[in-house]
């Protein structure tokens, strides 16, 4: 009797979680790492949709991309989280993307128009440091100096390509010769964001390629305030990481539903001290104590996206150039 009476639990189980919908999001890994916005994300909308939310890490946001553009209407996923604006045109090409309408009242330096993405943080790019260090004041004295430094690799990472971005946005046709003079200051290129931050604490180099808004972590969550990221008189590229719903998905409502609640307060108040970036709409209780000793560049860079995806080939080329020499 015991046999059966646990037989007939299992199946109950099963045909319950048969009918249980799943939405796939690809993600990139710091997303889904167990100090990330993913638990808290999955357990907050799972609450509200009757569905198991399944993130998949899929390395850094760039990598994102590439994985879909190689599984194509094959993908597992209904939901990308992680790309950005440098991204965004080169995804809409791929045709794999499906419109979508989300309403939000957003907090963005920028206004959005987007119909395929949707916004759920921004930042500005920028090289942490320790804060006692005396650092550059801009990217072309950084390449004049000494100074070591640690940066991605923009065909799999975001904060990569946004770096490239960031040369070509302030030195256009000078861009070459910027990263000529750079080459000799980089350590390493790492994969993607965790790994060069990392080697950035373990003292591998002097500055990090990173976020505006990474000291804040080391002071809300460490109480530690010896770093600091360096503000550079040329301005600062902005980032816009983004969401956007694959147009295979078998749970295109789950999806219009996920991201909807993405820019809900249960999903953005998540963000500042998880992903420690700033929210795309500001949540009810506002920023935590401590963004307001962030820097703030006087200048923000920005290029279209469809610009961005007209020179990200040339500025692959010159990037690839100075470092191979």
């Amino acid at each position: 009797m015991k046999s059966l009476i646990l037989a007939s639990a299992t199946l109950v189980a099963t045909a319950a979680s048969a009918d249980t919908p799943q939405l796939v999001v690809y993600t990139y890994d710091s997303f889904v790492s167990e100090w990330g916005p993913g638990p808290a994300v999955e357990a907050a909308f799972e609450a509200t949709c009757d569905c198991d939310l399944k993130f998949v890490g899929a390395g850094d946001g760039a990598a994102l991309l590439a994985r879909i553009k190689l599984e194509g209407e094959r993908s597992d996923a209904d939901i990308v989280l992680g790309l950005d604006t440098n991204l965004t045109a080169a995804a809409k090409e791929t045709g794999l993307f499906a419109p979508m309408s989300v309403t939000a009242e957003y907090a963005l330096p920028i206004e959005w128009k987007d119909t395929h993405f949707a916004p759920y943080d921004w930042g500005y790019f920028a090289f942490v440091h320790n804060a006692d260090a005396d650092v550059p004041s801009n990217l072309k004295a950084l390449g004049e100096s000494d100074v070591k430094i640690v940066i991605q690799d923009p065909r799999s990472s975001t904060p990569g390509l946004g770096l490239l971005m960031w040369v070509k946005a302030a030195y256009a046709d000078e861009a070459p010769a910027i990263w000529e003079s750079l080459s000799d200051n980089i350590v390493t290129v790492t994969k993607g964001w965790s790994e060069a931050y990392g080697l950035f604490l373990e003292g591998e180099a002097d500055m990090v390629l990173s976020y505006t808004t990474s000291p804040a972590y080391h002071l809300i969550a460490e109480n530690d305030d010896s770093k600091a990221a360096a503000l550079f008189d040329e301005g600062h590229y902005m980032q816009v990481e983004v969401a956007g719903k694959l147009a295979a998905s078998d749970q295109p409502e789950l999806a219009d539903q996920f991201l909807q609640f993405m820019v809900s307060d249960a999903f953005q108040s998540v963000i500042p001290t998880t992903n420690w970036m700033y929210p795309a709409v500001t949540p009810s209780e506002g920023l935590p104590q401590g963004f307001e000793t962030l820097v703030s560049p006087e200048k923000s860079l920005l290029l279209p996206e469809e610009e961005a995806a007209s020179i990200r080939a040339e500025a692959l080329d010159e990037w690839r150039a100075a470092l191979s020499q």
